[in-house]
């Protein structure tokens, strides 16, 4: 049989001494490292949350001056490619005028070749109608 003496007091006061003294020594400096490592997971998700916004937002303007370049880019190519065509048109225009200009040239120096090889084939027109009914007729004419 187990009899209660002034040993069992004895023994709470060891227990809950023990237990203030591991409270003191063990328990507060864990949960103190438990409460800082808490804190500073808590302050690394915020500066995560934090730079992931900030991550979304320039890539969000990123992907609008991309888009604002291509449009940019395409209004320049519009505006090149109608003073190219201009440019072009002009350069037809000015061969074109060339052109009409030598066409020109040439008609009229044919034209006064054809005006000279008639004028000469005029000339020995009675040469050659003479010689040809001479060949016919088989005398002189």
């Amino acid at each position: 049989m187990v009899s209660v003496d002034g040993s069992v007091f004895i023994q709470i006061v060891n227990f809950l001494f023990l237990i203030w003294v591991l409270n003191l020594v063990l328990y507060r400096p864990i949960r103190n490292i438990i409460r800082q490592r808490q804190e500073k997971e808590d302050g690394l998700k915020q500066s995560i949350e934090a730079l992931s916004e900030a991550a979304r937002e320039k890539d969000e303007a990123f992907a609008n001056g991309i888009r604002e370049a291509r449009v940019r880019g395409l209004k320049q190519k519009e505006a090149l490619l109608a003073e190219a065509e201009t440019e072009e048109k002009r350069i037809i225009a000015e061969i074109n005028e060339k052109a009409q200009a030598e066409l020109a040239a040439v008609r009229e120096k044919l034209a006064a070749e054809v005006a000279g090889v008639r004028a000469q084939l005029e000339q020995e027109l009675d040469a050659f109608a003479d010689a040809i009914g001479q060949k016919i007729l088989g005398r002189t004419v």
